[in-house]
């Protein structure tokens, strides 16, 4: 089996602990485990003193039972025994495709997305083919071109929505639509819907509330700032949880307990880190888009209220040479475009701590003069 170097994780595993002002992550804020159990009174001695005393066995295989009920809470239609637990969303998606994609198969996948949800299917012998989002389109989903590419063989479609790192959403008409094409095929539809936009205007619903082959997969990594603890799931019917079990057995035994209470604890306190971080990323928003405005070799499409953004350079330097040579030279950290296929663009995370994105900001527009 041969497969493509992932871009986005090779980059940030080589330099992501020598920045200075690391404004690449997609994340919103992670809290500190002080903080996080600080949200309902609960102090870490507390926590931890009561963990002291339970056994580290391998806990709960697929998810605690309240896990499990948690998670459900999240969607409208999805029963509890049909959530498993998963190592993050990464985790997720490798269980929904190990599980179903078959050399010969047919996927379509959105581009630029996270390479993970085109290019394990390659590596499995699929024929992938794309829709490419068109930044002069606002990087919307293209159904005229996903109408074109379905095919009686497409087993899947691959979706990120919101989208990393675009930070663009499909909302409930246009899945819809997507729906309909997928039925006359009878593909899956995956969608990677870690990126849950916190906005309360956003038109958003889980795929698994809409379609019975659909497939969502999540985590607490990025809206609700645990990317730590590593704990994903996928919520799907019955019939594809159970075949997901069989393959889960090969590749997760199981999160770990500190893990699934660390989980459960966020997860009964969402309403307040929502508000929390509701309230960071609209003001960092306000932030990036103020830059972008006062930006003159910088241009972006907003994102909607999710934690990624994707600006696009108007430089003679290509992305990756330029990315590196602002992080030597200042300290800053992007992750460039090409490392999404897309070049002459980069990922900003602007939902770290605000101090940090002002002053990364600061310093890569202070770099961006030498274009002058």
């Amino acid at each position: 089996m041969d497969i493509a170097n992932f871009g986005v994780e090779e980059w940030l595993n080589e330099w992501e602990k020598k920045a200075t002002y690391d404004i690449s992550q997609s994340s919103v804020e992670a809290f500190t485990l002080e903080e996080l159990l600080a949200l309902d009174g609960t102090t870490v001695e507390e926590f931890f003193g009561r963990l002291s005393k339970v056994p580290q066995d391998y806990g709960w295989i697929e998810g605690s039972d309240t896990f499990k009920e948690e998670v459900a809470k999240l969607y409208k239609n999805v029963d509890p025994d049909n959530i498993l637990q998963t190592n993050g969303t990464t985790g997720a998606n490798f269980l929904a495709l190990y599980a179903l994609i078959e050399p010969g198969d047919h996927v379509i996948s959105m581009l630029p997305s996270y390479q993970q949800l085109y290019d394990i299917p390659r590596s499995f012998g699929a024929e992938v083919e794309f829709v490419e989002l068109k930044e002069e389109e606002n990087w919307e989903f293209d159904l005229a071109k996903l109408k074109e590419l379905i095919r009686p063989n497409t087993k899947m479609i691959c979706l990120n929505s919101a989208n990393n790192p675009t930070g663009t959403q499909i909302d409930r008409k246009m899945l819809e639509q997507i729906i309909d094409i997928a039925k006359t095929s009878g593909a899956y539809v995956l969608v990677d819907e870690v990126y849950g936009p916190l906005s309360a205007d956003t038109d958003h619903i889980s795929i698994v509330d809409l379609y019975d082959k659909g497939i969502s997969t999540n985590s607490l990594s990025k809206t609700y700032s645990v990317p730590g603890i590593r704990i994903g799931w996928t919520a799907t019917n019955k019939e594809l949880a159970d075949l997901f079990r069989k393959y889960r057995d090969y590749t997760m035994i199981c999160g770990g307990v500190i893990n699934d209470e660390l989980a459960v604890h966020t997860l009964k306190n969402k309403d307040k880190i929502l508000a929390r971080n509701k309230q960071i990323v609209a003001e960092n928003l306000k932030v990036l888009t103020d830059w972008v405005e006062s930006e003159p070799r910088v241009s972006l499409v907003v994102p909607n209220y999710v934690s990624t953004s994707f600006i696009k350079f108007d430089i003679p330097q290509d992305d990756r040479s330029f990315c590196l040579d602002l992080l030597n030279d200042t300290g800053v950290l992007l992750i460039p475009g090409d490392a999404f296929d897309f070049p002459q663009h980069a990922r900003v995370g602007y939902c770290c701590k605000k101090e940090t994105l002002i002053k990364g900001l600061e310093l890569l527009s202070g770099y961006l003069r030498k274009f002058d």
